[in-house]
């Protein structure tokens, strides 16, 4: 019984060892997810975004579903289930518009950390 003792008088120590164990078990998942993005940004100044019901529409045509498209920062973001998914309509955006815009595989590391520590997905639209 005299090695349960100092184990009882610092409650407060194991109560928060085991908060951040659960934290850090809860937080691991999100943290290492990968987001299967595609960024379409103007390459020139003056050139307007394509719309992005006519990018939904000219993908869903040929067979590519979008999850979302959502416009950020002078760009429309285009979400997709797969890595599978997002290639082909990287593909097949780059034949749909016209020269003058950038079409790439959304970076997700850097500015973008607080998202990847959600437990719930953020996604407008």
């Amino acid at each position: 019984m005299r090695w349960l003792q100092p184990l009882l008088r610092q409650p407060l120590r194991w109560l928060l060892a085991g908060l951040l164990a659960i934290i850090a078990f809860a937080l691991l998942p999100a943290l290492f997810r990968h987001e299967n993005a595609l960024q379409i940004r103007a390459a020139h100044q003056g050139v307007t975004l394509p719309d992005g019901f006519y990018v939904w529409q000219r993908l869903n045509a040929q067979g590519i579903q979008v999850k979302s498209i959502t416009p950020a920062q002078d760009s429309l973001i285009l979400r997709f289930e797969s890595e599978e998914q997002s290639l082909a309509a990287q593909r097949a955006l780059l034949k749909i518009l016209p020269h003058g815009f950038d079409i790439a595989q959304l970076d997700n590391s850097g500015g973008g950390w607080l998202n990847k520590i959600s437990l719930r997905q953020q996604s407008v639209g």
